[in-house]
């Protein structure tokens, strides 16, 4: 079927309402004039959900994310003579690898600007886990951003006004229109962001598993492959890691406690598997950067930043540039703390067999660590501590996991279901690989 001639909105829906494959310009003048107002909200939304029902190419998917990359500023962050690269993480429970991951490949020699986002439905936001750190601000303007990755290495802050709007307004309408589980979109949403940064290549984290909002290997890896093949499409370096996310990752799940764990990975300690993602993905932003041959060779340089303080040194100067408390790098007991712990323990002796990242991301929520509105307050101490992970034998009585809560009230009224988040059994259960597939 032939493209409309000219663009016209009506028969631009109609176009793709019967199957057809738009021409790269007319996507670029339909986003155009969205971004105009000359193409109202509603006939945006029955475009996404023409588009969510009827697909669109990877000619197509080019097409949009280039069209709402350049709906806005492209940064090019000249004085940033190192190689740049990113990391995007499709979310998932417990992840804070931003935190610690940026400052660590920044010490090791590529720069890492990153505009990240905040808690996005039962997963949690680096923005709101940097702000967990009083002072810190992530609202910097371009000039501030371009410098602070000059000069410390890495910049994390949100999307500006000027950045990819066309997503901005897009997402805004695919939230409230059950579009968002649309490969497609998402790609084009994720990459407009991402290439507006100045970069470049880039990382993908795409998470698999009942934590995620991709639940199983097919269709993590359908949402991978898109990403990069759009995103060298787009002239950039790209690879992709699919990794499990059928618990939580580490050993805190909310704001402060997870700025916490990240701290303590760049102080060469913290949980073995939130370290082990770091460095996997640490490696793969060398590569991509051309920092080294391979990841076998980027792993000892990552290691090595760990060890002489040398990634900690690069938080800290980015803590203290983003106009945070840089004392709580040495002193993460300055971060924000609950008036409430509570304590659920083991009702039985025997083997972790199953932990709901999902239900614990939710009661996260309840317990005011993420929103249900986009203008809720969120209360930055709030969350969970894990005392025991996926293959740890218990003992009857001893502790599960720690509720970190206002008050005791509020503690009470989730300790139930939090405790049913764990599933105990007589056996050891086969852990799955922290790294399921590689795309590149």
């Amino acid at each position: 079927m032939a493209a409309p001639s000219q663009l016209n909105p009506v028969e631009f829906l109609r176009h793709k309402r019967d199957g057809g494959e738009h021409r790269p310009s007319d996507i670029s003048a339909f986003i155009d004039a969205f971004v105009a107002g000359n193409v109202a909200d509603y006939q945006a939304s029955a475009w996404l959900m023409a588009a969510f029902l009827k697909g669109l190419s990877r000619q197509e998917t080019l097409a949009l994310t280039q069209a709402m990359l350049h709906s806005g500023s492209v940064l090019t962050l000249p004085s940033v003579k190192r190689a740049r690269v990113d990391k995007h993480s499709t979310g998932g429970v417990g992840d804070k690898i931003s935190l610690c991951l940026a400052p660590l490949v920044a010490a090791c020699g590529v720069a890492v600007p990153m505009i990240s986002g905040r808690g996005l439905g039962h997963t949690g936001g680096t923005l709101d886990k940097l702000e967990a750190i009083p002072g810190f601000r992530v609202d910097l303007d371009a000039k501030r951003f371009e410098r602070f990755v000059r000069d410390v290495g890495t910049c994390l802050i949100g999307q500006t006004e000027k950045l990819a709007p066309a997503d901005r307004r897009l997402y805004a309408l695919r939230d409230v229109t059950a579009t968002v589980e649309c490969i497609p979109l998402i790609v084009a949403s994720i990459l407009s962001k991402k290439l507006a940064e100045g970069i470049d290549g880039l990382v993908l984290d795409v998470k698999c598993g009942g934590g995620a909002f991709m639940k199983d290997l097919k269709s993590a890896r359908a949402l991978a492959q898109a990403l990069v093949s759009v995103g060298k499409g787009a002239g950039k370096r790209v690879t992709a890691l699919i990794t499990d996310m059928s618990a939580p990752i580490g050993r805190t799940i909310g704001n402060a406690l997870e700025t916490r764990e990240a701290i303590e990975i760049l102080q060469n300690a913290g949980p073995a598997d939130t370290r082990a993602l770091t460095l996997e993905l640490g490696a793969e932003m060398l590569v991509v950067g051309k920092r080294c041959k391979n990841r076998k060779e980027g792993l000892p340089l990552l290691e090595r930043a760990l060890a002489d303080g040398s990634a900690l040194a690069v938080f800290r100067r980015l803590v203290k540039a983003q106009g945070g408390d840089a004392r709580v790098v040495d002193d993460p007991s300055r971060l924000p703390q609950s008036k409430t712990k509570l304590v659920v323990t083991a009702p039985k002796s025997g083997f972790v067999t199953g932990i709901d990242a999902l239900a614990l991301g939710l009661l996260a929520i309840e317990l005011g660590a993420g929103r249900t509105r986009a203008d809720q307050k969120i209360d930055p101490a709030a969350g969970f501590e894990l005392h025991a992970t996926l293959g740890e034998r218990v003992q009857r009585g001893t502790p599960l996991i720690t509720i970190h809560a206002a008050s005791p009230t509020l503690a009470r009224s989730v300790e139930a279901r939090v405790a049913r988040t764990y599933s105990l059994g007589t056996r050891v259960v086969r852990k799955k690989p922290l790294i399921l597939a590689r795309l590149d």
